[in-house]
């Protein structure tokens, strides 16, 4: 998994509440257990009509905020099914970050396990960004190590919990962090096809 220290990035406004994990990847495109491809299905009913074209006022169709890796929104984000298709979809379109005040339990944990941070911030600070990130040529920074969102000369401080911050900082999914326990496995394995190795045979 990528590592997450710093970020900057033109960030993309979506003041929406209650986007659900079928607004950000309808269900006809889960039918791959495949992490790559589904960016192109991102907000799919959103940012195409119903001939497949794009949507030119929809945020992340306008040229300026195409390659924003920063996406800000209103409550309740990531609410619905617990479809992990979600977090895969934004990460493959390049969302790194989401800021919100509040997320889906569900879609936060998720996005943990693939290496993107949902961050919570307070109304009125997700308000002030969502006007910050409305200018086509904003730039805002997050600081993982610091717990900062910078932009502008304003910042702002979040929380994150100790160890999923460890995790993203060091770029640690479950399987990386199974593979730091790699000696200890090899070990038991050893140990136990002495004890017993017909289970080995």
């Amino acid at each position: 998994m990528k590592r997450f220290t710093t970020l900057t990035s033109t960030a993309a406004a979506l003041p929406l509440v209650n986007i659900d994990t079928d607004m950000i990847i309808p269900k006809q495109f889960l039918k791959t257990i495949e992490r790559t491809g589904l960016g192109k299905a991102l907000f799919y009913e959103m940012r195409f009509d119903l001939s497949d074209k794009e949507i030119p006022d929809f945020v992340l169709n306008k040229p300026e905020f195409r390659q924003a890796k920063i996406l800000i929104a209103r409550d309740n984000f990531g609410c619905g099914s617990s479809r992990e298709h979600a977090p895969w979809a934004l990460a493959d379109f390049g969302i790194e970050a989401i800021i919100a005040p509040s997320f889906a339990d569900i879609f936060y944990n998720n996005c943990f396990k693939n290496g993107l941070l949902p961050i919570i911030l307070p109304h009125e600070q997700v308000e002030d960004l969502l006007t910050l990130a409305s200018a086509k040529d904003n730039s805002m920074t997050i600081d993982l190590p610091k717990q900062e969102v910078r932009a502008g000369n304003k910042v702002y401080h979040f929380e994150v919990d100790a160890f999923r911050k460890h995790c993203l900082i060091e770029g640690l999914d479950d399987i990386g962090l199974t593979l730091q326990k790699s000696a200890k496995i090899s070990d038991f394995e050893n140990h136990a096809k002495q004890l017993t190795p017909w289970l080995f045979n």
